[in-house]
């Protein structure tokens, strides 16, 4: 198994799971926070729904720049939206991914702001930890805030309280 082969098998059980928990989202409860400083559920599905995107700036870029970057885009209105924006990003990084070699994988990625670098790895350690990683992160957050809102739990890792495998 190649490198790439590794990577997109691992993207794609961590895509589809998230989506399984996106999918349980209550519609009405966009507006619901669990705590002031809190992202509301909605910011929180519109950001994990955004977020597969990062594979596109880390694959078709050397480096990324904060400084030029343009601001967060508006939260999303309902759940189809949602969905079809994780989807989009999903099906764009997925194409970008099967198409690069272990060796494209292996090339030196940077995050920068201006002219300093806050930090330099390669291609495949910038997917991982700012994408899958990151990915998983927020899905965690949004499977407690489902919790407090009484959903019932889709499988993840194993069984959960409400669904067995």
């Amino acid at each position: 198994m190649t490198v790439r082969e590794s990577l997109v098998a691992e993207f794609d059980h961590e895509m589809a799971v998230t989506r399984s928990v996106l999918e349980r989202i209550p519609e009405g409860a966009f507006s619901w926070k669990p705590h002031e400083k809190s992202f509301s559920l909605g910011a929180l599905a519109t950001h994990l729904a955004q977020l597969p995107h990062w594979g596109c700036q880390i694959l078709d870029r050397e480096i990324y720049d904060v400084t030029t970057a343009s601001g967060g885009a508006a939260e999303e209105a309902t759940l189809a939206a949602v969905l079809r924006t994780f989807d989009d990003h999903v099906a764009e990084v997925r194409r970008a991914l099967t198409t690069r070699s272990d060796p494209e994988l292996l090339v030196p990625w940077a995050l920068k702001r201006g002219s300093h670098t806050v930090l330099s790895m390669p291609r495949i350690a910038a997917l991982r930890r700012f994408l899958l990683h990151h990915v998983i992160h927020h899905r965690g957050q949004l499977t407690v805030y489902l919790r407090l809102q009484g959903v019932a739990l889709p499988p993840i890792y194993g069984p959960t309280a409400d669904e067995r495998m």
